[in-house]
Order: C-alpha cells, then sequence, then structure tokens
C-alpha cells in the first residue's frame, strides 16, 4: 500500500499574480475601459480574503465577462497566456522550498499533479525549479472537480490521500466526498467555511503538518514485500 498526495499547480504550487495579469493582458483588448486597472483592484481584494471570487482567474474572466467578452474569446486569451507561462510574460513563484518540500515528502508517499490547466508551459515552471522528476504522475485539463474523482479514486485503493488545493470546490471537495484528506491553502484558507483536514497560507506554512500526515500515513500503509508504487508517467 502507497500514500498519495494530490497536488493543484496554480494557486498551490504556483503563486503570484504573473500569470493572471497575462490573462487580464490577453483578454484586455476586448474588455472595457480600465480593465487592467479593475483586474488590479479585484486582485488586491481577493488576497485580502474579499470580493467572493474563486481565485484569480476568475477574477479576470468575471470582469471581462460583465464588459460583454464572450467565453470563446476569453479562452483564447486564457490559451495563449498559458503559451508565455514561466517566461517573462507571465512570470510564476514558486512555494519557498518548493523542492526540499517535494523531495521530503517523495520519501513517504506517492506525488501527483493534478491540475486544470493545459500543459503548455507547465513543464518549462517545474523544470525551472528543478522539481519535474519529483511527480509520479501529471495530469493537465482535468476537469475539475468531476475529473478529480477518478484520481483520488484509484489512488485510494492504494492507501491514504492527501489534496492539496487552494479552491475548495474544484480541488478539495471530489476528495472530501471520497473520505480523503485535504489541504486549503491560498487567500480562502483563512475565511473558507469548509471542513478540510489543515489550512495554511502556502504549503511551506503547513510542510510540518503535511510531512506528519506523510510519515503518518506510510507508517499506517506497509507496502507487501515485493510489491512497488505505480508509476504513471
Amino acid at each position: 500500500m502507497t500514500a498519495t498526495i494530490v497536488f493543484d499547480f496554480d494557486g498551490t504550487l504556483a503563486i503570484g499574480h504573473g500569470p493572471v495579469m497575462a490573462y487580464a493582458e490577453c483578454a484586455a483588448p476586448l474588455a472595457g475601459a480600465q480593465y487592467l486597472e479593475r483586474v488590479e483592484t479585484a486582485l488586491a481584494e481577493y488576497d485580502a480574503g474579499g470580493g467572493g471570487y474563486r481565485d484569480g482567474y476568475d477574477v479576470v474572466g468575471s470582469l471581462a465577462a460583465a464588459d460583454g467578452v464572450e467565453a470563446a474569446a476569453l479562452s483564447d486569451a486564457y490559451a495563449r497566456s498559458r503559451d508565455v507561462l514561466g517566461t517573462p510574460e507571465a512570470p510564476v513563484s514558486a512555494v519557498e522550498g518548493i523542492d526540499e518540500i517535494l523531495e521530503s515528502l517523495g520519501r513517504h508517499a506517492r506525488l501527483v499533479l493534478a491540475t486544470n490547466a493545459p500543459a503548455a508551459g507547465v513543464y518549462r515552471v517545474l523544470d525551472s525549479w528543478g522539481v519535474r522528476e519529483r511527480f509520479d504522475a501529471v495530469h493537465f485539463a482535468v476537469g475539475k472537480p468531476a475529473g478529480l474523482t477518478p484520481i483520488i479514486r484509484l489512488a485510494l485503493e492504494d492507501g491514504p490521500v492527501l489534496a492539496i488545493g487552494d479552491i475548495f470546490e474544484f480541488d478539495l471537495a471530489p476528495a472530501v466526498a471520497l473520505g480523503a484528506d485535504t489541504a486549503l491553502v491560498g487567500a480562502t484558507a483563512s475565511t473558507s467555511p469548509e471542513s478540510v483536514t489543515m489550512r495554511g497560507q502556502t504549503i511551506a506554512e503547513l510542510r510540518p503538518d503535511i510531512e506528519a500526515w506523510a510519515a503518518s500515513a506510510a507508517s499506517s500503509t506497509p507496502a507487501p514485500e515485493g510489491a512497488s508504487p505505480r508509476l504513471e508517467r
């Protein structure tokens, strides 16, 4: 048996509004007056725990839609912004100590990345952080929340699961429904009324708790002799 930790990407491992503002820049020509300024104001409000937005991408999309930008145009703007992910046009910051954190957790658990984002740019970012090989499985365009359910269900067949993300509805609710543990990070961690196993501003802040979970989960699920974790690459 093997414990599994399922990570979200944007807002969880990758922090900062660089990619969000790249999306806004791509949508701006189609939006109304002072659109970028309104996005920045709403992002500041979101970071402070207000505004009612799901995340920064929701800020960009909601304000553009209110300006009459159609869904297809927004989808195109998002795709173009992801093509430059991890470049100076869409800079991405990593959680502090990400390589050490993943290396430590990987001693006890299988590490899975599951994101709604397309693959474009993500491997570039993971490579720049030197952590691409830390993950045993990577899933893109998952279609959360529904698309996360089979990933969590399959992992639970091998042992305990901890899902980590910044949007409860998308990243954690499917895990809760299946009985897995959860860690909520990001701007909503301090204000969300949802019941989660642990919560904190960043994974770095939660590192002791996550490491304790992984060590405990590993000790409670001894691997059968001769067995090895299933890898999905």
